[in-house]
């Protein structure tokens, strides 16, 4: 009794797992999705994804004096000012995973400790 009532859910089993892949298959080709996957590449594209380090978020003076002193530690790193109301942000590096960003960080730190990664 119990051998064939763990064959009967095995075989339940096997045929559910054989109609759900077909079932994904006739989905994978389908126009709407390729469309929607083009559309998130051209945005990704456009917008950037990634990571960037934050070495300061406040007042200006500061921001343009600790922008000056990481171009001069870091030269070839890409910085960015902006202005975001009430506050100046420093943004360093373009990062394309959080584990590249992170490395950075541990080695931007030593010298810029109040540094934070963020999302692009």
């Amino acid at each position: 009794m119990k051998k064939s009532s763990l064959i009967i859910t095995l075989i339940l089993l096997l045929t559910a797992g054989v109609f759900s892949a077909n079932a994904q298959s006739k989905y994978a080709d389908s126009k709407n999705i390729n469309s929607l996957i083009e559309k998130k590449r051209a945005y990704n594209k456009h917008n950037g994804t990634g990571y960037r380090i934050q070495l300061y978020n406040g007042q200006e003076g500061r921001a343009r004096s600790l922008r000056n002193r990481f171009q001069v530690e870091y030269p070839g790193v890409y910085t960015k000012l902006t202005y975001s109301a009430p506050e100046w942000k420093i943004q360093v590096g373009n990062y394309k995973t959080r584990l590249h960003a992170d490395r950075a960080l541990n080695e931007i730190r030593e010298k810029f400790s109040g540094a934070i990664v963020v999302p692009m």
